[in-house]
């Protein structure tokens, strides 16, 4: 296995130590002491969408500080699943920057625009509908919450497996600026800055800005180019921060990542037949004979406004606002060979806009929180798959646009000082209309990709359709406290998501592809017990 050296200088304005008061959070479901107990300050999180201990939060959660995982030298949100039960986090096929995401083995394999997630990222409450462009570079962060099991109350569509939140900085109202370097071998370079400005009591402006370079690992042994498993990502945060009066404030945030990284090969695990005949398997899994080329791009940016209005000491009223949308260009040599045997070029489209209003009450026994949800959004793409030993390209192209709404409230109230009930739900439509073409070319490569020589021959899948997915997802707990230290509880959940359209499906063999498929629905049983360390370890 390749192993990175990394070495790392930062340097911080003196007024710069503000950045480091947030305390530290341990790993998996311990929070930190009580300060009942110990003195310690309480781990606070917002798994249920609204501030609380993480001990009385009756859901498996692991929450991680700023401060733990810059200690750790975590890059990217993949290194979650390090310190994370039942989480897998990976990067998938071809690009540094595309996600897939399980939890408790729930999850989706395929990044396709026909398919969606089965465990939820977000964003400071804005949900990130697409895997391109969301392995997040960890950088201006606060913390990172990680909600195991079905989430189908609160964060509804795609959290069948769970929930990731990864929540930024806020910017407060002391000026710094706050540098890192980064060093290592096979050239790695990375750069992070951020700093706060503020303009009056009640403005302040900040922006962050992460390059992350590194030359590849691996060499593509046709090319000779050093460089398969580079990296080359830009990534930048800018937001201002207004609080007008003590009860209203109001968040602007605006975010882009730019990966240029060449493209990432297959690597030969039997020696080639057929058209890749002679081709043997490299001893290093890092290098490739890959002859695509290496030409890839994933470019993701978004833009949200969160707003929050203290009516009374007992009701706050918030909006979420929200824009997101991504390209991906990319190309994947899956028969690792300089031969066009298996050579997928590929080019993705998406873009979403969402909003959200929540009410969020509390009263000497009872908290919490009901709203609305609305997400318009579309994922499209097209994709060549040259099948060398036949001379034949099956073109794929298509699109699903997706509108969905949904209402939500969830209420947590004490019976005793020991004793909790927690119950929700969530009521949930999604309207899907999808369009698959597929066509079969002689010739390698079809005019999708400039291949205007390619000669048409049949059509294998050609229609649109439309389908609406409903469902209701209750949860249901109870939790009690042993001791001021220690916390059991008990729950039920369900998670939903919704069906849609295969953008592989081949009509020609499985002629019911054009009806979609249906959704999948997940319901969870879960006893815990949560425990508070007596020291400050």
């Amino acid at each position: 296995m390749k192993k990175l050296a990394v070495y790392s200088v930062q340097a911080a304005a003196a007024c710069a130590a503000s950045m480091f008061a947030v305390p530290a959070v341990l790993a998996q479901d311990a929070p930190v002491a009580r300060s009942s107990v110990t003195g310690l300050e309480e781990v606070t999180v917002t798994a249920r969408r609204r501030e609380e201990s993480l001990q009385d939060v009756p859901i498996a959660v692991s929450a991680f500080s700023a401060e733990r995982i810059q200690a750790t030298g975590a890059q990217d949100i993949t290194w979650l699943q390090q310190s994370t039960p039942n989480l897998t986090l990976q990067v998938a096929r071809g690009t540094n920057s595309t996600l897939i995401a399980f939890i408790r083995g729930i999850g989706q394999q395929d990044p396709l625009w026909g398919f969606e997630p089965g465990v939820g990222l977000y964003v400071d409450d804005v949900y990130v509908a697409r895997p391109q462009g969301a392995v997040l570079d960890i950088y201006d962060i606060e913390r990172i919450e990680v909600l195991r099991g079905p989430q189908g109350t609160l964060y509804g569509r795609n959290t069948i497996g769970g929930a990731i939140k990864y929540v930024t900085k806020s910017l407060g109202n002391e000026a710094y600026l706050d540098t890192r370097l980064t060093l290592g071998t096979y050239a790695q370079h990375d750069f992070l800055a951020s700093g706060v400005l503020p303009l009056s009591d009640t403005l302040s402006i900040g922006g962050s800005a992460a390059i992350y370079r590194r030359d590849g690992y691996g060499e593509n042994q046709f090319t000779g180019k050093q460089n398969h498993y580079a990296k080359s990502v830009d990534a930048f945060r800018m937001s201002a921060d207004w609080n007008p009066t003590d009860a209203l404030s109001f968040r602007l945030a605006a975010d882009y990542v730019e990966d240029n990284s060449p493209a990432k090969h297959g690597h030969r695990e039997v020696p080639g037949l057929g058209l890749t005949a002679g081709e043997q398997v490299l001893p290093d899994v890092y290098d490739t004979r890959g002859g695509i080329g290496d030409d890839n791009l994933v470019r993701n940016q978004g833009l949200s406004l969160t707003a929050a209005w203290e009516l009374t000491d007992a009701v706050t009223l918030k909006s979420i606002t929200a824009y997101r949308d991504g390209k991906t260009n990319t190309l994947i040599d899956f028969d690792a060979s300089p031969q066009p045997a298996l050579d997928i070029p590929g080019r993705y489209a998406d873009d979403q806009t969402s909003q959200e209003f929540q009410v969020l009450f509390e009263g000497e026994r009872w908290q919490g929180v009901a709203g609305l949800y609305y997400l318009d959004a579309t994922a499209s793409g097209a994709f060549d798959t040259p099948i060398g030993a036949l001379g034949l390209t099956i073109a794929t192209s298509g699109y699903v646009d997706t509108t969905s709404y949904a209402a939500f409230a969830d209420v947590s109230y004490s019976i005793t000082d020991r004793w909790r009930v927690s119950l929700g739900g969530r009521y949930t439509e999604d309207e899907k209309e999808g369009s698959v073409l597929r066509q079969d070319y002689l010739g390698l490569g079809s005019p999708l990709f400039g291949n205007n020589a390619a000669v048409f021959f049949r059509t294998r899948t050609d229609y649109v359709n439309t389908r609406t997915f409903d469902k209701f997802t209750p949860r249901a707990s109870i939790s009690f406290d042993f001791t001021d230290s220690m916390t059991t509880y008990a729950s039920y959940s369900e998670g939903f998501k919704s069906g849609g359209f295969d953008m592989r499906g081949d009509a020609i063999f499985t002629p019911d592809t054009v009806n979609g498929y249906d959704p999948e629905n997940v319901t969870s049983y879960e006893v815990g017990l949560k425990g508070t360390s007596s020291t400050t370890g």
